[in-house]
């Protein structure tokens, strides 16, 4: 803008490294917390004694509390650091509002301790990457929306004309995120921490990973390419390699990533077209993807001698390198003839954390050596602490991978052996006790990240420790940006519209809304191909307790309900599944891991006492199980009051309950109860048993079959 006399107007103004602080606090606390909830659970994979038999430590239910963690408290913490310490310098200008900010840092820290508290408790949706419940889902949204209104007013009264690379990823990250949050969180309460999705079975499948797939693609990725573009090029001291390379990178990767989630569930019950497009799509994946790392590591030109000295620049080339990995691992195991081997296997468990371990966390790290020195004014207190870090975490994950990697290739190898028309290794707790000794390695190598990150924080806090005290922010002048001209026409292309907000994401927005319409279509018109058949009747009402016990205790994270058309499965499980089964499934329960085995066959196949035994001490059956024991579910009441309501909620969502079933829901939970109380006969029962959890698990256990083959 300039006055009358053409002169810019010069505005004088400082930064907000307050809420900068803030969050990279956060970053480091948090983060101290994730990874230690990671090498529990890894440690009671290894050695089942050490879930403790208390409820709320097993590994059920600290597994969703240690995703939430690593993803949204640990990466979305150092994400927003990054995001507010970059854009006030990329935009010239400090945040549009303070308080805006401050109520966006403490309604995110509010959101992790609320997951913290109810997921130990069993308070979960029991989807993947998305088990907070329904009032922490609205509490997520309306932080988010927070954030995103004070960052694109940010934007709106910028003094830098044109958005740098790293402004569009941030773009893309709020404006999908809030797509995906909003449409896989639709969900009907049935209490002030309960309720079902709105989406069943086949649907409610089909749209959680395309949230779980874009959660990774616009959380953990996006945001990530964006710093990288930002502190990269601040850190080696010059510009990024190619600025053409960068419009290429960032219009493919938001274009073709949405369309990939189907891939998650290849050999299921969804349509085959739609499998279809998730691995053509997965396999282009790799173009952009490889095309960021490039652009990253070729900036690094005539600077590599640095990278030896400079343990900022190790974190950076070993993150861009692993981020290379993981984006042909990706669509490597989109391919249908491997995914029917390393799908359920601890592959999969390899390859998300050679990207969450390197890419994510090495990028943090970098980001947290690079940012605390600078917005605290003063240097880093040890460049050897560093470089200690970097070589004990790298060898941890170098362990931690390569034993994924062995175990799932044995998993899988062991799971289809099969000769002369029977299965090798029919009791599946062969292929457990193969890989266990892997499971201790791996262990080990999350200990030394950990480790690794303890001297990290040492490191840190002896920095913050030595920083100069009441330092006042430096006072920073620009001409502001005469907004009359934003439209002028001056440049064409895509040069004009890094000039335009409004345009360049509205773009965004349709590139991520081309894709994710077209993906979720058959969530859309899944009448067209599931209608209820005479096999599959809606669950009695102990029968729909029970799964919610089920979920509640983190059955899915070690046992799926998906029965692929392969002949090793076939034989060990039985009939494949077929869409029409899960149509009263709110929400689905498909699992993405097979500890351990597929339990969608498992009704009428052992009599109801074994069940018991079998959740109250699992060696009682299956003397090498690794599966925790449940005692306190001979324990819980079953809520019978609550009965009513939670059928007439199915009924809303088109679960056929008649009237007489919801008004007797509860009478008839107990009569089942006491037949299967009965049916056990055993000699000296805990008191009032039929009233037990466990009573209503073991009635789920048994619906889940078909009546005959179809």
């Amino acid at each position: 803008m300039t006055n009358d006399t053409n002169t810019p107007v010069i505005d004088r103004f400082s930064f907000d490294n307050g809420i900068v602080k803030a969050f990279l606090l956060a970053t480091i606390v948090w983060g101290a917390v994730a990874l230690l909830l990671g090498v529990v659970i890894a440690s009671q994979l290894a050695h089942w004694k050490l879930n403790f038999g208390i409820s709320w430590l097993t590994f059920g239910r600290l597994r969703p509390l240690h995703t939430n963690a690593a993803i949204f408290a640990f990466c979305g913490n150092a994400i927003f650091a990054g995001i507010y310490h970059s854009s006030q310098r990329l935009l010239k200008t400090r945040m549009f509002s303070d308080t805006l900010s401050k109520i966006h840092f403490w309604g995110w820290q509010l959101i992790i301790v609320a997951a913290a508290i109810t997921l130990p408790l069993g308070m979960t949706s029991g989807k993947e990457y998305a088990e907070l419940e329904w009032p922490i889902d609205i509490l997520i949204a309306v932080v988010w929306l927070v954030f995103a209104f004070n960052y694109f007013a940010t934007i709106k009264v910028r003094r830098e004309r044109h958005l740098y690379v790293a402004i569009w990823f941030y773009i893309a990250t709020i404006v999908t995120i809030t797509i995906l949050h909003v449409v896989n969180s639709l969900a009907i309460p049935v209490s002030l921490f309960k309720s079902y999705s709105l989406f069943a079975g086949a649907q409610d499948a089909l749209v959680q990973w395309w949230y779980g797939h874009n959660a990774v693609a616009f959380f953990l990725t996006t945001p990530f390419l964006g710093l990288m573009y930002y502190y990269l090029p601040k850190a080696i001291k010059q510009p990024i390699y190619s600025y053409r390379l960068s419009i290429i990178h960032f219009w493919s990767l938001v274009f073709i990533y949405i369309w990939a989630g189907p891939h998650h569930l290849l050999y299921s019950v969804l349509p085959e077209w739609a499998q279809t497009v998730g691995v053509v799509f997965s396999i282009t994946l790799l173009a952009p993807s490889w095309g960021g790392m490039i652009n990253g590591l070729l900036t690094m030109r005539g600077a590599w001698s640095r990278v030896r000295k400079e343990p900022i620049l190790k974190f950076f080339v070993a993150a861009l390198t692993l981020y290379g990995m993981a984006t042909f691992e990706g669509p490597l195991l989109s391919i249908k003839s491997v995914n029917s081997l390393a799908h359920f296997t601890d592959w999969i468990v390899g390859h998300v954390h050679s990207g969450a371990l390197g890419w994510n966390g090495f990028m943090i790290f970098a980001l947290l050596y690079y940012t605390v020195p600078k917005v605290w004014k003063t240097k880093l207190y040890s460049d050897k602490l560093a470089t200690t870090h970097f070589w004990v975490a790298t060898v941890g994950i170098v362990l931690y991978v390569l034993s994924m990697w062995a175990s799932g290739v044995t998993q899988g190898l062991m799971w289809q052996a099969v000769e002369g028309g029977r299965l090798v290794y029919p009791d599946f707790v062969e292929t457990v006790t193969k890989i266990i000794p892997l499971y201790y390695v791996r262990a080990f190598g999350g200990l030394l990240y950990f480790v690794g990150y303890i001297v990290m924080i040492y490191n840190l806090t002896k920095t913050i420790i030595s920083a100069p005290k009441n330092v006042e922010e430096d006072i920073i002048t620009a001409p502001r940006l005469d907004t009359n001209t934003l439209d002028a026409g001056k440049e064409s292309g895509h040069r004009w519209v890094e000039g335009v907000a409004s345009t360049f994401t509205t773009l965004v927005i349709v590139a991520v809304l081309a894709g994710s319409v077209i993906e979720i279509l058959p969530a859309i018109t899944a009448h067209t191909y599931m209608k209820p058949i005479p096999e599959k009747t809606p669950y009695s009402s102990l029968e729909l307790v029970g799964r919610d016990i089920y979920i509640r205790e983190g059955c899915y994270n070690c046992h799926s309900q998906q029965v692929r058309p392969l002949k090793n499965e076939v034989l060990r499980y039985g009939t494949k599944s077929v869409p029409e089964e899960y149509i009263y499934d709110h929400p689905f329960q498909w699992g993405s891991k097979r500890t351990g085995p597929d339990v969608s066959r498992v009704g009428g196949k052992y009599p109801d006492l074994w069940h018991y035994r079998h959740m109250i001490d699992p060696r009682s059956m299956v003397p090498q199980s690794i599966m925790p024991s449940y005692p306190w579910l001979t324990k819980g009441r079953v809520n019978f009051a609550e009965l009513p309501k939670k059928l007439k909620v199915m009924r809303l969502m088109g679960v056929p309950y008649s009237d007489d079933e919801i008004k007797n829901a509860a009478q008839d939970a107990r009569r089942q109860a006491k037949s299967i109380v009965m049916t056990m006969n055993l000699a000296s029962p805990p008191k009032k048993l039929e009233e037990r959890d466990i009573i209503a698990l073991i009635a789920y256990l048994q619906k889940l079959h078909l009546k005959k083959d179809i």
